[in-house]
């Protein structure tokens, strides 16, 4: 029952990050000193991943690369941020379902090796057992040896009426 109810939460979540997401880009765009920096971060970005591009396709990467006009760094830069934000989410969401499942594999493996002393502890209960019945019958045979069968289920001589009055 737990199970399919953390699952229906880490959806909801990741759907709800998107919105959020959007409205924090939304805002992003607006605020000057963080406009700023975000624009900064886009063109470093922007030089990083252009840079990549010409190495892996064998380009000069000695060539002068052009910086994107303020409205695209924008874009790209609230892009980013929307993309971290719902990446971090669906990261928190994973590294909660990954520590949720080990603390119930690790209950489990408890459990198992809670079973298996029980069950190692009544092997042992059961092998003294053993034992204490094995002398008991090496007693018993002792005892039928030295006094025969009768000895050994002390039956006495059945008496009789008579017997028992001439005994008073």
């Amino acid at each position: 029952m737990v199970l399919p109810l953390v699952k229906l939460g880490t959806l909801v979540l990741k759907t709800l990050s998107k919105p959020i997401a959007a409205k924090l880009k939304q805002q992003a765009a607006f605020h000057p000193k963080f406009r700023q920096k975000i624009i900064s971060m886009a063109q470093a970005n922007h030089r990083m991943t252009t840079t990549m591009q010409r190495r892996i396709y064998g380009h000069s990467t000695d060539v002068e690369i052009r910086p994107l006009n303020e409205e695209k760094a924008v874009q790209a830069a609230v892009d980013l941020i929307g993309e971290l934000f719902v990446f971090t989410v669906a990261g928190a969401a994973v590294i909660f379902e990954v520590h949720r499942s080990s603390r119930s594999e690790a209950r489990k493996e408890a459990i198992r090796k809670q079973e298996l002393e029980e069950l190692r502890q009544r092997d042992q209960n059961l092998a003294v057992e053993v034992e204490l019945l094995k002398q008991k019958l090496v007693e018993i045979e002792q005892l039928a040896k030295g006094r025969g069968l009768s000895g050994l289920l002390k039956m006495k001589p059945a008496q009789t009426e008579i017997d028992k009055s001439a005994a008073v």
